[in-house]
């Protein structure tokens, strides 16, 4: 069971350490992940040796909360206004103690800043001592109430061995805080004359309320990050009209249960999944799979819930609600792969577990250096630099640079209509070099059509009968254009006995007691003269034979989709070798492949075979991705760096492969591939900046060269450039 809980508490990247490596623990969880940008932690359970409690008293242990709620309530659903009624309320926190800090915090500066300007005792007649004890006043609340935040985690960390962001802030601001205090209330335990002494209150208010702004900034740019899984929650129409005791009744969407007929008129959404019972009209599905142009649907046609009904009346049967819908299933896994890690990010993590550790003490050692130098204010220089330091460490940016990127580009990838299932899928595929392409059903339309028929030595009416007698109880994809050409005929279709089905050849079984027998020339035991010299016009030849005496054979072609050339020639730009497979003969394949572009190709290839060709062009160090139909290239998919799985949204499972398209114009394989390009660039800008900040940020002021001040800002606003660039990806043209 793959479950995604919230976690309370987190702030920066060595707090996703702690929390994984204590979750990790827990006996029965696997394949930990824990996201900053969505304070969320996604892992694999068993549950026969899971335990809820050993669960949240293990987090608990490291300082942080769990909410396990949805275990111990498996009904819960997603609701439109949960995601974004949690970072509003966070939000909105945020808000109101940035607020109140900042009203306390200018009085504070401004007079502090204002001291220091000759003729300044003219204007406020207070002697140093009442402004420091008016200091004192105005800034203790700003530290215990806005602040307390910083200084409640700090104790919970410091109770567990523990340190992260806000230990850093407690430290900083409550060391410049302290001395203050005792400067202020006893100068003679520091041989300072009364009313002299040099106190650091505005800095303590300065840090707690620049780094309250920065994260008030930071929480409204989350909220943007969740802005996509949102809209897709409120695609869903409110209300429904649905047939009860032969009348229409309007209900809440809550309220539609299974096998419910519900009515839609022109104009109206879907609320729920289904078959259309009852009238035809265009459905504009663009919501779902990206495809702009609305699309027929009659009796007997599957429709989807959020897709819009344009201009017919229509009846339909609900077959699926809530998270087993397709809506639901987008929802979840743009839910999953928001809360999953990229391989990019590992560096990032190994630094953040031994970083706040190691802060500490660059921040103990520049604080006893500069106490050992000469001078009389040796111990408030010390004290500054040390705070500085602690500021201008916090790894907010470093925890944040990763999955704020992923969120963005996820949510972006599934509005057109591109379903990513994990960072693992996002970065791997900025890299692919090689594509295996499936050609029946995704370069192609995948409805194949007898083009000619050759049929010999016995009654073509009896060879059409024992053909399609025979392909009836077959899967093979050419199976259905020859029951179509049988239906042309007006062929009934009969029984056929020993049926049997070769993977790759053919077919046999007996048909009114002749043995029949249908597929590859060699299959069919017939070695007609004319074979080499067929011309196939690109179509598949199914040879047929009867009692083992040639009966002539029919020539199958499916057509190549209206948008497959331009997917290639697209692939092509991206240098991206593109590959047809198909177990078709070789002139049908080399015709597609001459058709398409495409200038290597493999015919007669079975099924199991695609997965040795994966591994051949894995072997001379290409990243393979491989797009099939998700069923029967099953074993490729499986081995290929990247899978894709292309089909419309309500038939293709859209849990198949690591990256589904939910339409089937294959030119979004290069959009995929275009979003995780850009991705990464963003990815490692973001890294740049939140390593390149703290290793040139240090430094400067271990050796006194950044006010604690700048620091805060400095710290604040390098978490929100980080959101800023990630946002970016919102409207990333493909």
């Amino acid at each position: 069971m793959h479950v995604s809980l919230p976690v309370e508490g987190m702030t920066c990247a060595s707090c996703v350490a702690r929390v994984e490596k204590a979750i990790a623990k827990v006996e029965g969880i696997s394949g930990v992940a824990v996201n900053l940008a969505t304070e969320k932690a996604t892992f694999d359970v068993d549950p026969a040796l899971f335990s809820v409690e050993a669960l949240t008293s293990m987090v608990e242990k490291t300082g942080y909360s769990i909410d396990t709620t949805s275990l111990t309530t498996p009904e819960k659903k997603h609701s439109a206004n949960a995601p974004a009624n949690i970072f509003k309320k966070h939000e909105e926190d945020l808000r109101k103690d940035f607020l109140t800090a900042l009203i306390l915090t200018i009085p504070v500066f401004v007079l502090s800043m204002g001291s220091m300007v000759p003729g300044f005792e003219n204007i406020i007649p207070l002697s140093q001592d009442s402004l420091n004890k008016l200091f004192l006043i105005l800034t203790t609340p700003v530290l215990f109430l806005p602040g307390r935040r910083f200084f409640t985690a700090f104790w919970k960390n410091t109770r567990h061995f523990a340190a992260d962001m806000n230990s850093l802030t407690a430290v900083g601001a409550g060391s410049a805080y302290a001395y203050s205090v005792l400067v202020t209330l006893f100068p003679h335990l520091f041989h300072i004359h009364e009313g002299m002494a040099h106190t650091f209150f505005e800095t303590a208010v300065v840090i707690i309320t620049l780094i309250l702004m920065g994260k008030w900034l930071e929480g409204r740019s989350k909220k943007k990050t969740t802005d996509e899984i949102k809209k897709l929650l409120e695609l869903r129409p409110d209300k429904a009209t649905v047939i009860r005791n032969g009348k229409n009744v309007t209900i809440p969407i809550e309220e539609i249960v299974l096998e419910d007929r519900v009515v839609v008129k022109p104009g109206e959404k879907l609320p729920a999944d289904g078959v259309i019972l009852e009238g035809n009209t265009f459905i504009e599905e663009s919501i779902i799979t990206g495809e702009s142009y609305p699309v027929f649907k009659k009796t007997g046609d599957r429709v989807t819930g959020a897709t819009l009904n344009k201009n017919g009346y229509i009846e339909f049967r609900v077959t699926a609600l809530g998270e087993n819908s397709v809506l639901g299933k987008i929802i979840k896994i743009v839910e999953e792969a928001q809360g999953s890690k990229a391989p990019i990010q590992n560096l990032a993590d190994k630094i953040a577990s031994v970083f706040v550790p190691v802060v500490l003490l660059i921040a103990l050692a520049a604080f006893l250096a500069w106490m050992l130098l000469p001078g009389e204010n040796a111990f408030a220089q010390a004290l500054i630099h040390f705070v500085a330091v602690l500021i201008i460490a916090c790894p907010c940016a470093l925890g944040l640079a990763t999955p704020t990127a992923i969120i963005v580009a996820t949510g972006a990838a599934a509005r057109k209509g591109i379903l990513i299932k994990n960072g693992e899928a996002l970065e791997v595929a900025h890299a692919i070099s090689v594509i295996l392409i499936d050609k029946t059903g995704t370069l192609t339309i995948g409805r194949p059509k007898v083009q000619k028929a050759v049929l010999s030595n016995f009654d073509q009416q009896f060879i059409i009968a024992a053909l399609s007698s025979l392909e009836a109880r077959s899967e093979h994809p050419l199976a259905s254009a020859v029951l179509a050409f049988a239906a042309e005929h007006e062929v009934e279709i009969k029984p056929c006995n020993d049926f049997s089905a070769v993977e790759g050849q053919g077919i046999t079984g007996t048909f009114e007691g002749h043995v029949i027998k249908a597929g590859k020339a060699s299959f069919a035991s017939v070695h007609p003269s004319e074979l080499s010299v067929i011309d196939t016009a690109g179509g598949s030849v199914i040879w047929i034979s009867i009692d083992g005496k040639d009966a002539g054979y029919l020539i199958v072609k499916d057509s190549i989709k209206e948008y497959s050339r331009a997917a290639i020639e697209q692939l092509h730009e991206l240098k991206v070798k593109t590959v047809l497979l198909s177990g078709d003969n070789e002139h049908a394949v080399k015709a597609a492949a001459d058709e398409l572009g495409i200038a290597e190709f493999y015919s007669g290839v079975l099924p199991g075979d695609k997965a040795g060709i994966v591994e051949k062009f894995q072997r001379h160090g290409n990243v393979v991705a491989m797009i099939g139909d998700g069923v029967n290239d099953a074993p490729a998919l499986a081995k290929s760096n990247v899978a894709f799985a292309v089909g419309s949204g309500t038939d293709v499972s859209i849990e198949t492969a690591q990256i589904t398209l939910l339409n089937d114009d294959l030119r979004t394989v290069s959009s995929a591939i275009a979003i995780s390009r850009k991705t990464i660039r963003v990815i490692k800008q973001n890294l740049f900046w939140a390593f390149i900040y703290n290793v040139v940020g240090i430094p400067l002021a271990a050796f006194g060269y950044l006010d604690p001040m700048i620091a805060a800002l400095a710290m604040s606003l390098s978490s929100v450039s980080v959101i800023s660039n990630s946002l970016r990806l919102r409207k990333v043209q493909v």
